[in-house]
């Protein structure tokens, strides 16, 4: 069954994926903060980060690595500098706790930070700055994780993918456009997935324990991912665990505990940085939808312009792979 995929309508989704979340320990806000998070990555942005990720916290969840019964803590070290502990929980459950906070002081003050310590990983990092632009915010965000990643070949791993999102407000109806990408060549869970399939990945984006460059990707799973464009990379990866774990006092991707494995507790950091852009500019929006359509009539591809349409309700359908489905439904039971 694996590759094989169903249509399922959102609101069933949603039910199924709650259930699995108290079962393997969360709380309700927890699993509501996940859920939609999860659903917000398999409408609009990363699917590999939808449902397939939504399978490693509930299997850590049900492990330990994260505390279900979390309860974030904040602290408001600045009138637009807020530095959150998750306590162990989700990245999902502390923004979804200090959202209308945050918000209000980025539109009060025209800038705010968010930065949070002591969490999982962020999964799908496009959520935040996604539902940030939603409410007209320009916003930018880093997140790292265990190590998972050289700087270069030969090297072995100091970073995790450390990934970087960006989301900008246009105008109603239209979606915002969401930047959310890696600073690795391709991303972990692809990796993984390619190991399980035993097919070969592209040349120049891992290494295996030896630190030599390999396209089997059962080696480099127990080798290394590598940044995109070499040095390039590395420095934006180093750029994101400054943002991320350095400003948060999270672990460093060096000393962060593994997702998938162990009983330690990961402590991935987060940093968001939002802007109120109409403050400066009323016509922003609007501004910004004439030169995205002035660049995509020149060729160029806006990101997310293959995205679910943001008019998707909850009784509308949804793909969702056959053998991830019978995961979560077998993880309910337990």
């Amino acid at each position: 069954m694996a590759g094989q995929r169903i249509r399922m309508p959102i609101d069933e989704l949603r039910h199924l994926a709650l259930e699995a979340c108290l079962a393997c320990g969360s709380s309700r806000a927890m699993a509501k903060a996940l859920v939609d998070a999860t659903l917000s990555a398999a409408r609009f942005g990363r699917t590999e980060l939808g449902f397939p990720h939504f399978v490693d916290y509930l299997t850590s969840l049900r492990d330990g690595r994260i505390n279900g019964d979390a309860k974030p803590r904040f602290d408001h070290v600045l009138p637009a500098l807020i530095q959150a502990d998750a306590d162990g929980g989700i990245a999902q459950l502390g923004f979804d706790l200090i959202y209308d906070d945050f918000t209000t002081r980025v539109k009060t003050f025209g800038i705010s930070v968010l930065t949070q310590r002591n969490s999982y990983t962020a999964g799908e990092l496009g959520y935040y700055v996604r539902r940030l632009a939603q409410d007209g915010l320009i916003s930018i965000a880093a997140a790292n994780g265990p190590a998972l990643m050289a700087a270069a070949e030969g090297g072995e791993r100091v970073y995790c993918t450390n990934p970087l999102a960006f989301g900008v407000p246009l105008p109603e109806p239209l979606p915002p456009v969401v930047i959310d990408q890696a600073t690795s060549a391709t991303a972990f869970i692809t990796l993984a997935e390619a190991a399980k399939e035993q097919s070969p990945i592209a040349h120049g984006i891992a290494i295996d324990e030896t630190g030599a460059i390999t396209t089997d990707p059962v080696k480099a799973m127990l080798g290394a991912l590598l940044p995109f464009g070499g040095y390039k990379g590395a420095n934006i990866a180093l750029i994101v665990e400054m943002l991320s774990a350095g400003l948060s006092g999270a672990a460093w991707s060096l000393d962060a505990g593994h997702f998938l494995s162990g009983e330690h507790p990961v402590n991935a950091g987060m940093t968001v940085i939002a802007l109120f852009p109409v403050a400066v500019d009323a016509g922003f929006p609007e501004r910004a939808k004439a030169q995205l359509e002035r660049l995509h009539s020149k060729g160029v591809r806006i990101p997310g312009d293959r995205a679910m349409p943001a008019s998707v309700t909850e009784t509308d359908n949804l793909d969702v792979d056959i053998g991830v489905l019978e995961t979560i439904r077998r993880l309910c039971l337990r």
